[in-house]
C-alpha cells in the first residue's frame, strides 16, 4: 500500500487518482500511525512552507517520516515534500524544515537581469528534465522529457553528490533529488501526461 500523507496542504485526491491509473493501491491516510504499516509513502505539498512544516509537526507525523526513511521503504516528496526534506526555506523569513538533506530553500530572483530577459514568477508550466546519474524513476524516459511545474521557490542543495536533475527557468535549479529510497520532485508528476504516469509507475513498482 501507498500512503498519501494528508496534513491538510494539497491536492491529494490527484496523486492517488495518478497512482491508481497506473495500477497502485494508493490510499490518502491522516493518521500518523498509518505510515507504520505502508509499504511506500508520498509527501505532496501546495502552499507555504511554514504552514506545511506546522502542520506536520503538530500533527504528529514527523516521527513516522523518519522511521519510514530509516527503514529503507521508499519516499516521494511532491513539490512543497521536496522542499520540506531540506534543512531551511526563506519562504516568509527563515523556517526549519525536516532536515533529511542538507541545503536551503531559496526563492527565484531576476532583480539582476534586464527587464527584457526577467522571468515570471512563479515558475509555471512545462519545463525540461536533464540528469546525470541514473534513477530508477526516470527508467523509460529520455533526456529532455518535459515535466510540469507551478512554484516561486526552488532548493539549493549543500551537496554535490546528491543525485539530482535539474532544469533551467533563467537559472539552473534541482527540480528532482535521489538517495538510497528517497526520492523527491520539485515538478508535479501527478500533473504532467504520459512522463509523470511513468514516473510513478516506476515509483509503484519500486
Amino acid at each position: 500500500m501507498i500512503a498519501i500523507v494528508d496534513y491538510g496542504m494539497g491536492n491529494l485526491r490527484s496523486v492517488q487518482k495518478a497512482l491508481q491509473r497506473v495500477g497502485a493501491d494508493a490510499r490518502i491516510v491522516d493518521r500518523p500511525e498509518a505510515l507504520d504499516t505502508a509499504d511506500k509513502v508520498v509527501l505532496p505539498g501546495v502552499g507555504a512552507f511554514r504552514d506545511a512544516v506546522a502542520h506536520l509537526r503538530s500533527q504528529g507525523f514527523v516521527a513516522p517520516l523518519m522511521r519510514v526513511i530509516e527503514s529503507d521503504r521508499p519516499l516521494l516528496g511532491i513539490c512543497l515534500g521536496l522542499q520540506l526534506l531540506f534543512d531551511v526555506s526563506h519562504e516568509d523569513g527563515e523556517q526549519v524544515g525536516l532536515g533529511v538533506f542538507s541545503g536551503q530553500v531559496r526563492r527565484f530572483s531576476f532583480d539582476d537581469v534586464t527587464q527584457a530577459t526577467r522571468l515570471k514568477v512563479p515558475h509555471m508550466g512545462w519545463n525540461q528534465l536533464r540528469w546525470d546519474a541514473s534513477c530508477p524513476l526516470l527508467d523509460g524516459l529520455d533526456q529532455g522529457a518535459y515535466f510540469y511545474f507551478v512554484h516561486s521557490y526552488y532548493v539549493d542543495p549543500d551537496a554535490s553528490t546528491l543525485a539530482r536533475a535539474t532544469c533551467d527557468y533563467g537559472i539552473e535549479f534541482t527540480a528532482m533529488v535521489w538517495r538510497d529510497n528517497l526520492y523527491a520532485t520539485q515538478f508535479h508528476p501527478e500533473k504532467s501526461q504520459q512522463n509523470g504516469m511513468r514516473l510513478l509507475e516506476n515509483f509503484s513498482a519500486l
